[in-house]
């Protein structure tokens, strides 16, 4: 394994200098990272491992603490991965979790998708997972992506759908909903006083991320994205997460209720004037609530793409 702290970065191959104008709106708080490093490949890239051959190249992009980079790195034994991500701090856990592996074939640098410094084709399969969501031209990132894939390589992306994650018991089939509403009404604070409900937590969530430059339905979007972006023989999927069990409900749950209270997103929220502390811990709360119910069921749908370049 090789470092590169200082690795692709700066101005794309055109000298354009094109950069990230939207703000990650989880950051990289601990609980964050609890979920991230949850990822591997089998339960957050099926979908592309079919295509793997032993010698490719692949960029993973916003590879994060690693996981999945280390996973991939894995299946494709005589080839090389890259884990690429613009915060290098993060990079240090993916480093230790592939010398943990023993891998060999992997390195990690820093850099922006919108603008990648490595040249055209260098690389057979380029991988992004949960990170068109969160940039600013999700095409153009697309773009950049299928520059640095070889002609006939692969481009793979999965992201996340805020807007269609669905839960069980929701808050009026519990009973939950207190009269005059969820406390989630559409103003940046909510209600006063009322009890939290996931309903309201979600609609924060999209609101603070629209307002941080992303957009957290971008599953159902990537399909477009992908046509927009040039690539060809785009083929379309789907895939879920499902929190069920008991041991599932306490981890979701949890990360959740610290990430809403603790993490980048509790401060953007607050300070962008979306909510306030009182409706944050309220909506914690609700976390915890749902995550002690026995039936208690929380799916996260997520779009995919594979496709050439």
């Amino acid at each position: 394994m090789t470092d590169s702290d200082t690795g692709p970065s700066g101005a794309g191959h055109d000298g354009s200098g094109a950069a990230e104008t939207a703000v990650y709106t989880h950051g990289h708080h601990a609980a964050v990272l609890r979920s991230h490093t949850w990822r591997t490949a089998e339960n957050s890239a099926a979908y592309l491992l079919g295509e793997l051959r032993p010698a490719m190249r692949v960029l993973d992009i916003g590879c994060g603490p690693g996981t999945i980079t280390a996973d991939l790195a894995a299946l494709v034994p005589e080839g090389r991965v890259t884990g690429l991500d613009a915060a290098p701090g993060v990079l240090e856990r993916a480093r230790a979790a592939a010398e943990e592996r023993g891998l060999r074939n992997v390195d990690f640098a820093t850099g922006d998708v919108h603008a990648l410094s490595y040249p055209d084709g260098a690389f057979d399969v380029v991988h992004a997972h949960q990170v068109l969501q969160h940039v600013g031209d999700p095409v153009g990132a697309l773009r950049e992506m299928r520059r640095v894939c070889a002609p006939g390589g692969i481009v793979a992306a999965r992201d996340a759908d805020y807007g269609a994650m669905f839960w069980y018991p929701s808050e009026d089939e519990a009973g939950d909903v207190p009269e005059g509403g969820d406390g989630g009404a559409d103003d940046a604070g909510g209600t006063p006083g009322a009890r939290g409900t996931l309903a309201e937590w979600l609609r924060l969530y999209r609101r603070v991320a629209r307002a941080n430059g992303g957009e957290p339905d971008a599953g159902r979007r990537l399909h477009a994205w992908a046509r927009e972006s040039g690539l060809r023989e785009v083929t379309a999927s789907a895939s879920t997460w499902c929190f069920a069990t008991a041991e599932e409900r306490a981890w979701w749950s949890g990360l959740w209720a610290e990430r809403t209270l603790a993490s980048a997103f509790a401060a953007t929220a607050v300070e962008g004037g979306h909510t306030t502390p009182e409706r944050l811990r309220a909506l914690a709360e609700a976390w915890h609530e749902w995550g002690a119910r026995e039936d208690g069921w929380f799916t996260v749908p997520h779009g995919e793409i594979l496709a050439r370049a």
